[in-house]
């Protein structure tokens, strides 16, 4: 982890789950994982991690659906980001000490994988205990779900969160292939849950180091506030 310059080390945690609990292709989506990268990247050195390491597999239709977003399409094709994928690190692997920060792009592959991933709920927990921002987006706010605090209980307890509302979730069809309902699991954790006014609008909370966005349209945000946090 050595670098001449000064800047702080962000590590983006993506899922290493491909189809969802009915079979359905899945991943991390699209957007919440490029827009925020290119809000990030000139102020931070950024590491990719996954369970399984390199590769981590995109969700086909966030791929079609944002083809013509700029960051998006821009993602797929940067070879500094097919490097990064290319070389992902395990959780395993990761030394939550290293960084600066952690975010967690959605998907439904995270909210299928990371919960119970006991790499992740590590790498989590001790960033929060640090100190440190803990960012997530749409369904990445699953990946935190299980991450406790000193104390040992769940760090969204007694904190104002946002992630995937059951609306939204219903909306889209997917109930039944996520475990859990995350609007449902943050309030079952202590969560204080907030939503936006309408269903896939932005909303974006920050309570404290810890770094919610509700869905797609809160990416950008979500980085924002994660460099607003950084800086």
């Amino acid at each position: 982890m050595t670098h001449s310059d000064n800047k702080k080390h962000i590590l983006f945690i993506y899922t290493s789950v491909s189809e969802t609990l009915l079979g359905k292709p899945t991943g991390w989506y699209l957007p919440e994982a490029a827009q925020p990268y290119y809000i990030l990247l000139p102020h931070f050195h950024i590491t990719f991690a996954s369970p399984a390491g390199p590769n981590p597999p995109v969700a086909v239709g966030s791929v079609e659906r944002y083809k013509e977003d700029e960051d998006c399409a821009k993602f797929l094709v940067d070879p500094t980001v097919k490097e990064k994928f290319d070389t992902a690190l395990k959780l395993s692997e990761v030394n939550p000490a290293d960084y600066a920060g952690v975010f967690y792009p959605g998907g439904h592959g995270p909210a299928i994988d990371l919960p119970f991933d006991e790499d992740n709920i590590k790498i989590a927990s001790e960033l929060f205990r640090a100190k440190k921002p803990v960012a997530a987006v749409c369904h990445g706010p699953c990946a935190i779900v299980s991450a406790t605090d000193a104390e040992g209980q769940p760090i969204v307890k007694g904190r104002t969160v946002t992630g995937l509302s059951n609306e939204e979730e219903k909306l889209g069809g997917k109930e039944k292939d996520v475990p859990f309902l995350l609007e449902t699991k943050l309030i079952e954790q202590g969560g204080n849950y907030v939503k936006a006014d309408q269903p896939f609008e932005p909303k974006v909370v920050v309570d404290g180091h810890l770094i919610t966005g509700q869905n797609p349209k809160s990416s950008k945000l979500v980085a924002e506030e994660l460099v607003k946090l950084l800086s």
